[in-house]
């Protein structure tokens, strides 16, 4: 079995990151698969999933299994910057570049230089650092903050994120160039609820490794215990299974983990989930679609198709084949009703050819009878 582990785990604070991960459900072992294909190539990695899924040891996985083995693997908390120091941190500053900066300081980057970087949580970094880091990725050079010249660096960037940036790009929070920059290769983590076959294993792998740190005896996961952990839905994800065998063990008063050791969080993702489903709102598109309703908006169909072509739009970078192939329609009509809804400039009367629309109200009495 291929376990993967934080260094010094033992010595590491309480948190909400994995410290280890296992590779024995289906899925698992084709993301593991997938990690052994790209790690070789010299190209940026974006990985997704939950807090908790194990991102930082698939990224360290990564590093370990490239060129770059040997050399600096660092791992950076983007959540963790200050606004006011987000910028030193990564890129670095001179002497007086701001109050208080008594002599020059290299950034990550710098200090990367020749590795790997970690970025994890990329979605919290500002527009202003967005921007900055795009830079880097595109020239391979570092400004300092109270600099001009640039130092070059030779850098492997990987990527984390635990939101959906496609959609921070819609939403205007993310730069739809900098997400092309980020994911010249992806992966995405299932959450721990979506994986049962690791759930077991990974249960046994804390379960030895806190009986040794504890100075126990011989303790197994019984049976009745193991359903209860397959039963649960994991809203913490690894770092939850973790503690729940870590508590069990300081609970348990014999030579196996009984359901009453187990302290389990009262979150149900998969309820909450088969509620969603049942519900009569159905999925949030159907939700918002209801809240339209409700408004009795005046020409509602058209809004929405408004709406959805407009996004779309903006999504490909006002591309319109790109748009028609997104939406799945000719682009002669994505350009028809792009004229039409004034969002580029055009024939009017063309547009109205195109899409098979009568030119007036008196021509739409006669078509309708």
């Amino acid at each position: 079995m291929t376990v993967l582990t934080l260094p010094g785990a033992g010595a590491l604070a309480l948190s909400v990151r994995a410290k280890a991960l296992v590779f024995e459900d289906p899925k698992s072992v084709a993301l593991l698969e997938r990690v052994r294909e790209i790690a070789p190539r010299s190209v940026s990695v974006l990985i997704s999933g939950e807090t908790g899924t194990g991102r930082e040891l698939v990224a360290r996985h990564l590093h370990e299994l490239s060129a770059r083995a040997g050399r600096p693997f660092l791992a950076v908390n983007c959540s963790g910057f200050s606004p006011a120091a987000a910028e030193s941190e990564l890129f670095g500053h001179l002497k007086g570049a701001f109050h208080g900066a008594t002599s020059g300081k290299s950034g990550w980057f710098e200090a990367a230089n020749g590795g790997t970087l970690f970025l994890d949580e990329i979605g919290d970094l500002s527009p202003k650092l967005q921007r900055k880091l795009l830079r880097v990725l595109s020239a391979g050079e570092v400004v300092r903050l109270g600099g001009e010249q640039p130092t070059p660096v030779d850098v492997r960037l990987i990527a984390a994120t635990n939101v959906n940036l496609d959609q921070a790009v819609l939403a205007g929070h993310f730069s739809q160039e900098l997400l092309y920059s980020l994911s010249s290769a992806t992966l995405e983590l299932a959450p721990l609820r979506e994986r049962a076959g690791d759930i077991l294993p990974l249960a046994r792998h804390f379960l030895e490794f806190y009986r040794q740190r504890l100075d126990l005896g011989p303790t197994e996961l019984g049976a009745e215990a193991a359903e209860r952990l397959l039963a649960h839905s994991w809203p913490g994800n690894i770092r939850e299974l973790e503690n729940a065998m870590h508590h069990a063990l300081l609970l348990c008063h014999g030579s196996q983990i009984t359901p009453e050791d187990l302290r389990l969080s009262a979150i149900d993702t998969r309820a909450a989930s088969s509620a969603r489903a049942a519900s009569p709102e159905g999925t949030p598109m159907e939700q918002a679609l209801l809240e339209l309703f409700e408004q009795d908006l005046p020409n509602l169909y058209e809004h929405i198709e408004h709406l959805v072509l407009k996004t779309a739009y903006r999504y490909s970078s006002q591309n319109q084949l790109q748009t028609a192939r997104l939406l799945g329609i000719s682009r002669n009509v994505v350009r028809a009703r792009l004229i039409q809804f004034g969002e580029i400039t055009g024939s009017v009367r063309g547009a109205r050819s195109a899409l098979n629309l009568p030119e007036s109200r008196a021509e739409a009495r006669e078509i309708t009878g």
